[in-house]
């Protein structure tokens, strides 16, 4: 595989699902079976670097012309798991919502207006062959989503510091069902304690997606390129997972003051993070 660019992508965060062999109907379950034998499957920087180069051309190309064909692999209790990337999808996705993050003189100098119509119909088409279509992966940017930090726990934290030749990774990983069983109970805590607003609205949203993934799947938040922009020190103090789970149990016991301050812990340790994109 050509290698598009060495320059490391440092904005993104992930949350993942694998899913087993079985949920994949033949011949794409035969496909993922060989594929997860290869030696040289390719990195989330690399699928980032790709979707950059394809800005460069004139016009730009907003959303690959193909599927990708890549996948992240694990193993889960001796069962070959798969998360495929699904590019394209993403690709459409998220050109739907740039327009609520980029000025639009902004947008238009990046991918022009007749480049994303174009975008869009293609979208649209496809969709009508393929409407229950849904990814394995979504994506935050300069953030990790405070919702994601409900499907997972502190005791499921894994930080790797890194080395030469090795980058720093940190990510939580834990089965479908206990993910499953986090939501819905932070659901009925938050239901309880708040008013209805993006919180509730965001869970509700990560909860219906992972119903549509077969109940034996892995589940896996990554800090992705935001371990290369965070300092050493700060991502050892980010228990992130933590503080949502004090904050969330501090609302059930009815201790708002507890809750509240969670809650300023995840928002200035963000708020730092966010900031970043603006700095020069």
């Amino acid at each position: 595989m050509p290698k598009v660019s060495s320059v490391i992508v440092p904005y993104a965060s992930y949350l993942r699902v694998y899913e087993p062999l079985a949920a994949f109907p033949e011949p794409e379950r035969s496909h993922w079976a060989r594929y997860a034998r290869r030696p040289d499957r390719p990195s989330y920087q690399d699928e980032l670097r790709r979707s950059l180069a394809d800005l460069v051309p004139t016009p730009p190309v907003a959303v690959p012309v193909h599927e990708s064909g890549d996948a992240f692999v694990a193993e889960v209790e001796g069962a070959l798991c798969v998360c495929p990337w699904r590019t394209r999808l993403r690709g459409w996705q998220a050109l739907g919502e740039l327009t609520q993050e980029l000025p639009s003189v902004v947008l238009d100098a990046v991918l022009p207006p007749v480049v994303r119509r174009q975008a869009a119909q293609d979208y649209e088409r496809w969709l009508a062959v393929h409407p229950d279509a849904r990814p394995w992966i979504r994506t935050g940017t300069w953030q990790v989503p405070l919702n994601w930090f409900v499907l997972v726990s502190d005791a499921e934290r894994h930080y790797d510091h890194g080395s030469a030749g090795t980058p720093p990774m940190l990510r939580y990983r834990t089965p479908m069902v206990q993910a499953r069983r986090r939501t819905a109970r932070a659901l009925r805590t938050l239901r309880d304690a708040l008013d209805e607003g993006p919180l509730i609205d965001g869970l509700m949203e990560v909860g219906r997606w992972l119903e549509e993934f077969h109940p034996r799947s892995l589940v896996e938040l990554d800090y992705g390129g935001l371990v290369h922009v965070l300092p050493p020190a700060v991502l050892d103090g980010d228990h992130s997972a933590a503080d949502v789970a004090e904050g969330i149990e501090a609302l059930r016991h009815g201790d708002g003051d507890a809750a509240g301050e969670a809650y300023e812990r995840l928002v200035e340790r963000w708020r730092a993070v966010r900031d970043r994109r603006s700095a020069n």
